[in-house]
């Protein structure tokens, strides 16, 4: 098989119409899947388009070339001694590494004419303290593991047997690497390991200077077994409590310990969303992983025709096309997801099958309760023309994930 390297264009297209505009540019998302590239790809477009590359600085701080470059007066030092006559253009990758380094940022951005993009896999590089300091003057552009569609690409597959080539997205995940050694079972879990090691050692441990690592793994295994249930951070510490998991824990301390997990894009939290009063409710969230390839080294790879992890990559899928993402509640019916941006509003169940009378039931009983005339849409692997109930339409999950 010819494995192919694609240009993620909606990401490179983000950073193009945003350059040479006023902000600086912070990329964000979980290690290893595809800011770095996407920098480079970037570097690649500004020199086609007769940039010169002395006025490009070009740094990646996961290189031994630059572990000199500790804090941010030797960042400031080291790039002003490069800056070429006319615009600079200073593309910064994992700049977590350095200390301080947003004032250095904010420095060169009064001192010269610079356009800046930054990448960085830890929520803390848009901590309360850069906010202030670069208020108003930075956008962040979320990257995210491979999307079905994108993985077809990435492979170079066609869409016949697709339904198969989807289970395998499901097992393997969305790393762009995968695509590379999927054919080999023990590389694709080394690689999988690997990346996880990374991410909690670098991420949360390192980062938090975190002590109970058994603690954090085992909330992360629990997460892992209940995607797409509603969780709270007390359901969590009175399950490991209760089977003497761990040495006692209390919710607070598992609170704690899943924000550091969603600061490192691991997780991502879907709030939930009252429909009639559209006020955010504090409790029973659900939790969602960035990649799948994660769930299954936790958990081994089985069940992953489980219905719930349809619902994670349904919600992969909105937040890539934009849209805030919550899950619903109307009286006593759970709405999967809340879909919403400026133009629209959208409301989704994912479910395996409707073939069963009661869970059609059931589905179309939650959409049926919105009283609204916004889009409602059932997700489900039947293969099945759309239908439409009462206005409510039924669509195919995998088509739905390769609507253009």
């Amino acid at each position: 098989m010819v494995i192919i390297m694609v240009i993620r264009e909606k990401y490179l297209n983000n950073l193009i119409n945003a350059k040479d505009t006023e902000f600086i540019k912070v990329i964000t998302g979980i290690r290893r899947c595809g800011k770095s590239t996407l920098l480079l790809m970037f570097k690649d477009y500004l020199i086609k388009e007769k940039i010169k590359e002395k006025n490009i600085i070009y740094i990646n701080f996961e290189s031994a070339m630059f572990d000199d470059i500790t804090n941010y007066k030797q960042l400031y030092e080291y790039i002003k001694d490069r800056l070429a006559k006319g615009k600079n253009y200073i593309l910064l990758d994992e700049i977590q590494n350095v200390d301080s380094w947003e004032k250095a940022i904010n420095s060169l951005k009064v001192d010269f004419d610079v356009d800046i993009y930054i990448t960085g896999s830890n929520a803390y590089l848009l901590s309360s303290e850069l906010a202030t300091l670069l208020s108003g003057r930075y956008i962040e552009i979320k990257i995210y593991p491979l999307s079905f569609q994108e993985y077809l690409i990435f492979n170079n597959y066609d869409r016949t047997n697709i339904e198969d080539k989807f289970y395998e997205y499901l097992k393997y995940g969305g790393f762009p690497a995968i695509t590379f050694i999927k054919d080999k079972n023990d590389l694709v879990l080394n690689y999988l390991t690997d990346i996880y090691n990374t991410i909690i050692k670098k991420d949360v441990i390192e980062r938090n200077n975190l002590k109970d690592v058994v603690l954090l793994e085992n909330i992360l295994k629990y997460i892992c077994a209940n995607i797409g249930s509603t969780i709270s951070s007390s359901k969590i510490s009175n399950y490991l409590n209760s089977n003497k998991i761990v040495v006692k824990t209390n919710h607070q301390t598992v609170d704690n310990y899943i924000k550091m997990l969603e600061n490192a894009f691991i997780l991502y939290k879907s709030s939930r969303t009252d429909v009639k009063s559209k006020n955010i409710l504090k409790t029973l969230g659900k939790y969602y992983l960035a990649d799948l390839g994660i769930r299954n080294i936790m958990l081994g790879f089985r069940n992953i025709s489980e219905g719930h992890l349809l619902e994670n990559v349904v919600y992969f899928e909105l937040l890539r096309r934009g849209y805030k993402v919550s899950i619903g509640k109307v009286n006593d019916f759970e709405i999967d997801f809340i879909a919403e941006n400026i133009e629209e509003l959208k409301y989704f169940q994912v479910t395996l099958t409707l073939k069963d009378e009661k869970t059609l039931k059931r589905e179309l009983r939650s959409l049926e309760s919105i009283n609204d005339n916004y889009e409602k849409i059932i997700l489900t692997m039947d293969k099945t023309i759309n239908n439409d109930y009462k206005g409510i339409k039924i669509k195919n999950l995998i088509d739905f994930l390769l609507e253009e």
